[in-house]
């Protein structure tokens, strides 16, 4: 790390140091965002053939200070506020969304860990701080209970980033003898590298370079301080809240990680219009410019708007929980329900206003190469993320509305 940046640094984690989007800091990592997109673009083929991230994107990411964005002071981290980080995510999906969806899942992992109890995340950074998890959080894993933790087992699907990390989150709910599946008992389990396999299984035809390969466990020991309750996540009253007590990290887990997964497609769709926008500009039909179509005018103000809404609502959002976090107060479940459903809605949205402008843009939108087409295939991949499914949250937040209880402990 620079000396610039350690000075920010330094200031940044004074206490009462501004931590938004108005700080030096975080004006200094949209600036190293904005530099990075020309090389994301340049790599985004290679990426594309390698199906994973290029191991000098992720050095880029770790020497612009990205994974540090969520990540405890103690380690070495800023612990931003979550605005940042998910404007730096945006820039980043501009240029390449499978880079941000990688960059979004695994530094959000960071701020995961300070979540469990503070000897995991000894266990991670004590040698080397930079160390990355990956994650998946299916609840698929068998479980059993043995003296000191737990034995765990399973193959779990769409590792993103997996063979950059050394470590990994795994879902599964532990099993109460006589009683049936309840995702009450869910935990997220860490392993470390040497007691998983990643298996090939990535090919696909949209967010081809997230590398998310399937991992394999077969009888591994994990402490009890190594797992994370889904209950505790819920509550915002953590282990690691001991130690960690800045207001992100009393932030409920089922807001902080779902952004993770919608905000790649929401800077993604900022990227396709601007490819919309400049082939428009020269691209002739018939004897008249594309641009000068009234309806090709109409779809760019209309996707403009759109972006610039969800954008509001979700920076809006995070305002009003860090209001809340920082003054030491609960978010009301009626609002994080809402909040819930307003990340589930966005990949739908950018997939069916990017839909809009492939099919404007004509014959030449179904070549390879196309930078619409490329785009509208990776965030239509992203609603494949069950936390895009919108139907299932659309479900709970309009059940609350008719005087329903909340069904869900993931928000």
């Amino acid at each position: 790390m620079d000396g610039a940046v350690q000075a920010k640094t330094g200031q940044a984690g004074n206490k009462g140091a501004d931590k938004g989007l108005d700080s030096e800091l975080a004006k200094t990592l949209l600036a190293r965002a904005e530099a990075l997109k020309p090389v994301l673009r340049e790599r985004s083929a290679q990426a594309a053939q390698l199906r994973r991230i290029p191991d000098e994107t992720i050095q880029d990411f770790q020497d612009a200070g990205f994974f540090k964005m969520l990540q405890p002071e103690q380690w070495g981290g800023y612990a931003l506020d979550p605005q940042v980080f998910y404007a730096v995510q945006l820039k980043i999906a501009e240029a390449c969304m499978s880079s941000a969806w990688v960059l979004g899942v695994v530094a959000v992992h960071n701020w995961q860990l300070a979540l469990f109890d503070d000897q995991a995340a000894q266990d991670v950074w004590a040698e080397d701080a930079t160390t990355l998890i990956s994650s998946s959080y299916a609840p698929v894993g068998k479980v059993e209970k043995v003296d000191g933790g737990y034995k765990l087992s399973g193959q779990w699907g769409f590792s993103s980033g997996s063979e950059h990390c050394d470590w990994a989150f795994l879902g599964a709910v532990v099993p109460e003898e006589g009683a049936p599946f309840d995702m009450r008992n869910y935990r997220t389990f860490l392993v470390p590298r040497k007691d998983y396999e990643i298996i090939d299984t990535w090919h696909v035809v949209g967010l081809k370079a997230t590398g998310s390969q399937d991992v394999r466990v077969d009888g591994a020991f994990v402490p009890e301080h190594r797992t994370h309750k889904l209950s505790d996540g819920f509550s915002c009253n953590n282990p690691g809240n001991a130690v960690n007590t800045a207001p992100v990290f009393h932030l409920p887990f089922g807001q902080v990680f779902v952004r993770a997964v919608c905000t790649a497609s929401l800077g993604a769709l900022q990227g396709a219009l601007d490819a919309f926008v400049e082939t428009a500009k020269t691209r002739m039909v018939g004897p008249a410019k594309m641009m000068d179509d009234p309806f090709v005018r109409r779809l760019a103000a209309d996707v403009k708007t759109a972006i610039a809404e969800m954008q509001r609502t979700m920076y809006a959002n995070f305002d009003a929980m860090m209001a809340s976090a920082a003054a030491g107060e609960p978010i009301a479940i009626d609002d994080r329900v809402h909040y819930r459903f307003d990340s589930a809605v966005v990949a739908d949205r950018c997939a069916e206003l990017c839909a809009k402008m492939l099919k404007a843009s004509g014959s030449k939108g179904i070549f390879l190469g196309n930078e619409v087409l490329e785009r509208h295939l990776d965030i239509m991949a992203s609603q494949a993320h069950v936390a895009n499914n919108v139907n299932l949250y659309a479900g709970n937040f309009g059940g609350v509305q008719f005087g329903l209880d909340n069904t869900d402990l993931n928000l």
